[in-house]
């Protein structure tokens, strides 16, 4: 134990008098920008007197003959996140410390310079997610040279960055195992074409920026032929505007797509999106073309025109749905002209034929005429059968002046009199519907018989 204790103080007091001294020099230039390192915020979050042994920092044996006695194992994922860090620090201590590091969330700091970027992922080996979103990186190129340290990374984090389609471009040529990528908020109103695609792509979420015209859309099926993913919401496009022929190549595996709150406005633009060959999730929220309908009505309309997708706005929809769905765009369409019927029409007609309207059943709760009979009256009265035996009770004493208690309730079918005789009506909580009362049955209300009983009886 004290070996690590010393270890662990040795490591700091080394990080500590190094950062002493860059302090030191940027004291003789106050008109210089501070700078907040990666490994001294590093060694700020993870010293060990701030974040105790036990709660992600581990103290690790080096090797025999190692320069370092002791190491610190830092988590396997690093949360950096709105630190103020603008260059990397010493290499050799981010290599030291951050060789397993697998995830590094570097967002909304003040990196500007891919020199310093390259500086942290190079020196650490295993980097698997990379989160650079909030930093400044407009107008700031990546050499090709620079970027082969990204060659491990898998996920990769560039929102609100507006970083250039050439840098995107330069990144993805050099991630071979690149799945996906995150460039939301960046301003795109086009999207620049590359010269190499990125075949590992798997997921490309681009929410909240300016595209409007499908034409910039379709690149990215050249650019990313293997996209299962595609986030589009919050842009404005207008249209699907390829041909049955053509979109099955431009997307052959996609799965997915999110065009949530896009400038969507024709029924044809849904129908192409069949001609996507693996479309199987689609998200159509916030478009023009709904505006109009209720919630029924885009629901069952949407599912009706997209026979293979299983997963509509985020809720699986089942054979039942889909079924009653058909059966509602049949009757929607039957009034429509012959020449302005949709396609999708004839084909679901081929398959349910033509339907009848639907009959709309009245399903509020009746009322029905009884006879309620006490002693020597008879009175005719409406009764709503929705009420319960309790309700009734309370209505018969306040509309015939009955004792407030003392009272029983049978229930007489004219019908099946005869044959079962009177039914008492015990259990307050029972609708009147399920006794299944009819016009005409009757109403009998008798008083209750107290039992006596006396000492002398016994």
């Amino acid at each position: 134990m004290t070996e690590t204790s010393d270890g662990v103080r040795t490591q700091r007091s080394v990080i500590l008098q190094t950062h002493h001294l860059r302090a030191a020099t940027m004291e003789t230039s106050s008109d210089e920008e501070e700078m907040r390192t990666f490994v001294q915020v590093l060694s700020e979050k993870y010293n060990p007197e701030n974040f105790p042994y036990g709660q992600g920092v581990m103290v690790m044996p080096s090797l025999p003959g190692s320069p370092v006695k002791d190491r610190l194992f830092l988590p396997c994922s690093l949360v950096l996140s709105d630190s103020g860090i603008n260059k990397a620090g010493d290499r050799s201590d981010i290599a030291a410390f951050c060789a397993h590091v697998a995830e590094l969330d570097l967002s909304q700091n003040h990196l500007n310079d891919w020199a310093e970027i390259c500086g942290i992922v190079s020196n650490i080996p295993h980097l698997d997610f990379l989160n650079l979103s909030m930093n400044p990186l407009s107008g700031i190129e990546l050499e090709p040279s620079m970027a082969e340290v990204f060659s491990r990374v898998r996920q990769l984090v560039l929102i609100n960055t507006h970083i250039s389609w050439d840098t995107v471009h330069t990144l993805t040529k050099h991630t071979p195992k690149l799945e996906e990528l995150f460039l939301c908020l960046n301003g795109y109103n086009t999207v620049s074409e590359s010269p190499t695609s990125c075949p590992s792509l798997r997921l490309l979420q681009i929410t909240d920026n300016q595209l409007q015209e499908w034409a910039e859309v379709r690149k990215f099926g050249q650019i990313y032929p293997s996209l299962i993913t595609l986030v589009l919401a919050n842009n404005s496009v207008d249209s699907v505007g390829d041909t049955p022929e053509t979109l099955p190549q431009l997307f052959p595996n996609l799965r997915s797509i999110n065009l949530n709150n896009s400038g969507l406005s024709k029924w044809a633009d849904i129908e192409r999106l069949n001609f996507f060959p693996k479309l199987k999730e689609v998200k159509l929220k916030g478009i023009p073309l709904l505006q109009t309908y209720s919630n029924h009505e885009r629901c069952s309309l949407l599912l009706a025109q997209l026979p293979s997708v299983v997963l509509l706005n985020g809720s699986t929809v089942s054979e039942g749905e889909r079924e009653d769905a058909e059966r509602f765009f049949i009757r929607y369409y039957q009034d429509i002209p012959e020449l302005d019927l949709p396609e999708r029409y004839h084909v679901l007609v081929s398959k349910y034929g033509k339907l009848a309207p639907l009959v709309e059943v009245d399903l509020s709760p009746r009322s029905t005429m009884v006879d309620v009979r006490w002693g020597d009256k008879v009175e005719a009265i409406s009764l709503r059968l929705e009420q319960t035996v309790c309700d009734l009770r309370k209505h018969l004493r306040a509309l015939l002046q009955l004792p407030t208690s003392g009272i029983r309730l049978f229930y007489i079918n004219r019908e099946m009199c005869s044959a079962f005789g009177p039914e008492e009506l015990k259990c307050g909580s029972r609708a009147l519907h399920s006794y299944r009362i009819q016009d005409g049955d009757e109403i009998l209300v008798v008083p209750k018989v107290k039992s006596r009983c006396s000492s002398s009886d016994h």
